[in-house]
């Protein structure tokens, strides 16, 4: 019954071992019981018995003889046997699906794990050409300043010329957008300042540069400069840009002086954008010849097919000009229209009306003047409504949508977009 026990525990562990013991003799040989029944005897052989789990712990003597261990067959015996059996089929089909689950969740995961580790093999590349990229610039900074230094001193006149233009423009125009919003409070000196300061800042620049003839660039002639050199073109072109905001910013400056019985809040505003509209497509139409000279001359390429080539740069040129002229003209267009009609914002609001809504204007908090009467039964002066509207569309007090249109630079602006091209 001991060894019994022992051999139904070391059912398991002794599978491990039977491929070790494939070469040697059977330990075990099955033998016909001689009584009735269907039980069998295991005869286990004695040099192989100490082999077994537990047989240097058995307390029988030793002996040379064939040791017979009788497996009885009897009724209750063979159905535990059958019970254990189909214990064993279980667990043996349970481990055999769990080992299949953690294989396939083992594929997962290394698949999982492959595409994790090329993605941050990617980003590691990326962070590694960063750090290149990083580590370059700061062994290179101390030479690129040097070269900014350099580029700064040779060119140190032009740099300052631009910045003092570029100054210029943006107070001259912040200047005159106020003095537009002044209305009759708007000082005269100052615009009489103004336009002397847009006159002289442009005459210093013709008079500093008098030897390259950059004047001639505001009628479309040629100017004194190398017309193969883009620099020397990219300047011209620059300075033309800004002397011709100048020139026109000084047009409005002389529409500010005009006294206001001479001319209406509301006439005034379609001259500044007539102004504006005539100024942007001259502003277009001014850096034509220079860059159309640059594209078409070849010193380098002195045959066919260099004269081919720059012909054809320059008619892809004149193609993208005649393309934004298209755009601007229907915009001057609707300008026209706008300067040439009548159109007014409201009625005229009778007596009884401003006294209904308090003689006081709600935009400017003063009396009204040339009150006018909206859609919305709101009253207001007619140059605050208008001013009002070239930035709105709707009233100021409740919304209402009174135009379907905004006017742009009746307010006295001037564009700062610089025409390169």
């Amino acid at each position: 019954m001991k060894l019994r026990a022992q051999y139904d525990r070391g059912t398991y562990s002794e599978s491990r071992r039977a491929f070790k013991l494939r070469d040697s003799p059977d330990p075990m040989q099955t033998d016909p019981s001689p009584q009735g029944g269907s039980g069998l005897t295991l005869t286990l052989q004695p040099e192989l018995l100490t082999r077994m789990p537990g047989a240097g712990s058995s307390s029988g003597p030793e002996t040379d003889e064939d040791v017979r261990v009788p497996i009885g067959s009897s009724p209750g015996s063979t159905s535990g046997r059958g019970a254990t059996s189909r214990r064993l089929r279980a667990a043996s089909h349970s481990h055999s699906h769990s080992h299949g689950h953690r294989h396939t969740h083992s594929h997962e995961h290394e698949s999982d794990s492959g595409e994790a580790n090329l993605e941050s093999g990617e980003s590691s590349s990326s962070l590694s050409e960063l750090r290149y990229l990083l580590r370059w610039l700061k062994k290179s900074l101390p030479f690129i300043v040097i070269l900014c230094a350099k580029l700064v001193i040779q060119h140190a006149l032009g740099l300052a010329v631009a910045v003092g233009l570029f100054t210029t423009f943006m107070y001259v125009n912040k200047s005159i957008q106020t003095q537009v919003f002044l209305h009759d409070r708007r000082t005269k000196l100052h615009c009489a300042w103004l336009l002397l300061f847009l006159t002289s800042s442009s005459l210093l620049v013709f008079y500093t540069f008098h030897t390259q003839s950059l004047y001639r660039c505001l009628i479309f002639a040629n100017a004194t400069i190398d017309s193969q050199n883009f620099w020397e073109v990219l300047w011209c072109v620059g300075v033309t840009n800004f002397i011709l905001k100048f020139f026109f910013m000084g047009l409005k400056c002389l529409i500010l002086l005009i006294p206001s019985p001479l001319m209406t809040y509301r006439r005034r505003g379609q001259w500044y954008m007539l102004i504006e509209e005539v100024g942007q497509l001259y502003q277009v139409i001014a850096p034509v010849p220079l860059w159309f000279r640059y594209l078409v001359s070849y010193n380098e390429m002195d045959t066919s097919v260099g004269l081919t080539l720059g012909i054809l740069l320059a008619l892809l040129y004149l193609i993208m000009k005649l393309l934004a002229l298209y755009g601007l003209s229907g915009s001057l267009q609707k300008t026209l229209r706008t300067f040439f009609s009548s159109e007014v914002n409201g009625a005229s609001a009778s007596p009884a009306q401003v006294r209904e809504a308090g003689d006081i204007c709600p935009i400017c908090q003063a009396d009204f003047k040339q009150p006018r009467f909206l859609v919305c039964q709101h009253i207001f002066c007619e140059e605050c409504i208008a001013q009002w509207l070239n930035q709105e569309r709707t009233c100021p007090l409740c919304r209402t949508v009174i135009t379907d249109k905004v006017h742009k630079w009746k307010d006295g602006a001037t564009s700062a977009y610089f025409q390169i091209y």
